[in-house]
């Protein structure tokens, strides 16, 4: 074998910190480490009763509320599949099996990219899916091509996929493209994330595999490592179809996530209020499942982690009656698919597929692994110009979602409108927990500064924030909160804080929890810059924005008894903040805020390509389908006064007047019939923005 090919062996480094999961900063203070402690204390409470059930009646009612919460959580697949379409794109003989290149329809205008590996001789062959992970070659890579062409030879057919936004599904045409980060994240407003799409892709591809007359399609496995393990598990517990279910080098625990960094398409939003990972699992009996570990593997992976999963695991094959068809198959090697497992994955899928020996290893036949470039799809750039990317689809759906979202027509149909988007706004974010004490603590002021003010207050048990007030010179009513997720430094220091302090306003800045001096070390993976900790969030059915939303209210709470009576008050927010300003003004049950302003803000989270300089946290999965668009968010806040100060498209670019005035212009309508269209004001600065406020 070429020594080029041996060497791409290695999974290309930066996926691998990215996905193969690093754990975080080694050591965090105790301020930064509050909010991951919050977050698993979370998780621990909402997980306290799940355990593995004592009879076959208990688990399938409880598989059955698992995969109909699954389905939720991933926006749910549609009721009848498009046509496949699929299109032979080349094909070539090799020794003991043919190799053919294909392209088939998952999603309407949706391509899924994918090799046939046929084995020579009479079939109809049992099939095995495989599905890869982090490999910068995708299906390509000599990783995957290794036991595709070795379960080949064994006499499987064989299909290997690309993922949505990898391979030669990524925003361009080179290999190594990651599908993560704010590139997977354009598809939570959506509410369509990307561990949902790879299942239902999958569940494509097994009627593609069922269509083929080589394929036995009553006997089909999969299996992948990695991201692609995380697949099998998810496709491999909800598709009866699949016979024997093969995770490699990703099974471990929910909990685990907490720690660590993971791929977007790993995060199932709410997962945990759902189940733990072995509720996943288990899913899978009776069928055979065999899980493999490796020793030195990253901890969400590790043996450990995954031991804990099939103590419950267990259970569950036992009283669904076939405990033979559960193991562990332990490795002594770090995150790969080596030989050992290859040949490990051979003898399960035989013996759960064939019917044939008891499931231990066969040896692999001589591989015949070809260069990645050279057997790809669509080589030498001819892909077809009008490709959907994942960010393309994500704003196609999200498109078609607000166009669904019917303006109001009158003055008293917006009323009761409002209402139902308030509820469906505050659900989306998560909810807003029952208030707990405030635990207001005075910071005393080591300056003797009168004109300052310091409090820690408690928005929910286990999280302390930090607030600051500066009076203004002169006795004034303006009081502006102004919310940075840089931080309070970054929202004292900015131009914007200045011109508050010479218009002669009050001014209270915070640390939200997780940003500022709060936030995670190491947080920012890529483009995202609160990567893990929103991801963190997710999983316990509260997303960032949500949670930071809360604590503005809190903040307010907290304000009267820490400061005293500063009478109404404008909340702020810049960049990323803008839409929690926006949140806080559309939830504020309590009237204590009487205008907000959202300044350099997002205009719409529909997007044709990844976000730029934006946050994952202001991604409330499903916000799109379940409440509007930024500006039906800011419609929420009437007729208090919502001020918008320039803005930004998804990919960065600064929106003219023109712009902001068309991206708002359903909010526009709705001021105007409340009789209030001074309640929205927009200007393309983000300076100079205190004219526009009351």
């Amino acid at each position: 074998m070429p020594m080029s090919i041996l060497n791409s062996r290695c999974i290309c480094a930066a996926l691998l910190s990215l996905v193969a999961g690093m754990t975080l900063a080694a050591d965090p203070t105790a301020e930064q480490r509050q909010f991951q402690d919050f977050v698993r204390a979370e998780a621990r409470r909402i997980n306290a009763e799940q355990h593995a059930p004592k009879t076959a009646a208990e688990w399938q009612a409880r598989r059955e509320e698992i995969h109909a919460a699954l389905e939720r959580a991933w926006g749910g697949f549609p009721d009848e599949g498009c046509p496949l379409e699929p299109r032979k794109l080349g094909e070539e003989p090799r020794d003991g099996y043919r190799f053919e290149k294909w392209v088939f329809q998952t999603l309407p205008g949706v391509w899924m990219t994918a090799f046939a590996y046929v084995p020579a001789g009479a079939g109809p062959f049992p099939a095995i899916l495989q599905v890869h992970g982090h490999w910068k070659g995708a299906k390509q890579d000599p990783v995957v091509q290794s036991r595709c062409i070795g379960a080949a030879k064994l006499g499987f057919f064989v299909l290997a996929v690309d993922a949505f936004g990898a391979g030669e599904r990524g925003l361009g045409e080179q290999l190594g493209e990651y599908h993560g980060e704010m590139v997977g994240t354009t598809l939570f407003p959506i509410g369509r994330p990307l561990s949902g799409i790879q299942v239902y892709e999958n569940m494509r591809a097994v009627e593609y595999l069922q269509s083929r007359p080589e394929v036995d399609g009553s006997k089909i496995g999969i299996t992948g490592a990695s991201g692609g393990g995380n697949q099998t598990m998810y496709a491999g517990a909800f598709d009866d179809r699949f016979g024997a279910v093969v995770p490699c080098c990703s099974v471990g625990t929910y909990d685990s996530y907490l720690t660590t960094a993971s791929c977007m398409c790993e995060v199932v939003p709410t997962g945990l209020a759902i189940t733990e990972e072995w509720g996943v699992l288990s899913s899978v009996a009776p069928r055979g499942l065999m899980i493999i570990s490796a020793t030195k593997d990253a901890f969400q992976f590790s043996v450990g982690e995954a031991q804990k999963s099939l103590a419950e695991v267990g259970p569950v094959y036992e009283v669904t009656g076939h405990p033979e068809r559960l193991k562990h198959a332990i490795f002594d090697w770090h995150h790969d698919y080596s030989q050992p497992m290859r040949e490990a994955m051979y003898g399960w899928m035989t013996f759960n597929l064939k019917g044939q020996g008891d499931g231990s290893p066969i040896a692999e036949l001589p591989l015949d692994v070809q260069e990645p470039e050279r057997i790809r799809c669509f080589p030498d750039g001819s892909r077809p110009d009008d490709w959907l990317t994942l960010p393309q689809f994500a704003a196609r759906e999200g498109r078609a979602l607000l166009a669904n979202w019917k303006t109001p027509a009158f003055k008293y149909e917006w009323s009761a409108r409002a209402d139902e988007l308030r509820r469906s706004l505050e659900a989306t974010l998560g909810g807003f927990p029952q208030t707990s004490p405030l635990d207001i603590q005075l910071v005393p002021n080591v300056a003797v500064d009168p004109s300052r003010s310091v409090w820690t207050f408690s928005p929910e048990p286990g999280l302390t924030l930090r607030a600051n007030c500066e009076l203004a010179k002169a006795a004034t009513t303006r009081t502006a909160v102004l919310l940075n997720l840089e931080g309070a430094v970054a929202a004292q220091t900015s131009p914007l804080a200045a011109e508050l302090r010479d218009a002669g306003w009050n001014l209270v800045t915070l640390d939200l929890r997780a940003t500022g001096q709060l936030a995670w070390p190491g947080d920012a993976i890529m483009r995202a810059s609160d990567h893990n900790s929103a991801q963190w969030a997710m999983w316990i059915g509260r997303p960032l924005i949500g949670q930071w939303t809360n604590d503005v209210h809190r903040l307010l709470q907290s304000m009267k008894e820490a400061v005293g009576d500063v009478g109404p008050v404008t909340v702020i927010g810049q960049g990323p903040a803008g839409l929690v300003a926006l949140c806080a003004g559309a939830t504020d049950a309590a009237n204590r805020i009487e205008q907000v302003a959202a300044v350099g803000t997002l205009a719409s989270y529909v997007s044709d390509v990844p976000y730029e300089n934006q946050r994952v946290g202001i991604m409330a999965p499903g916000i799109l389908r379940d409440v509007g668009d930024v500006q039906h968010i800011a419609a929420l806040s009437f007729p208090r006064k919502v001020v918008v100060a320039g803005g930004v498209a998804g990919g960065g670019a600064v929106l003219t007047i023109a712009d902001l005035a068309a991206a708002y212009s359903v909010a526009g309508i709705i001021a105007r019939q409340q009789e209030c269209p001074e309640a929205l004001a927009i200007q393309e600065s983000t300076s100079e923005i205190t004219a526009l406020l009351d």
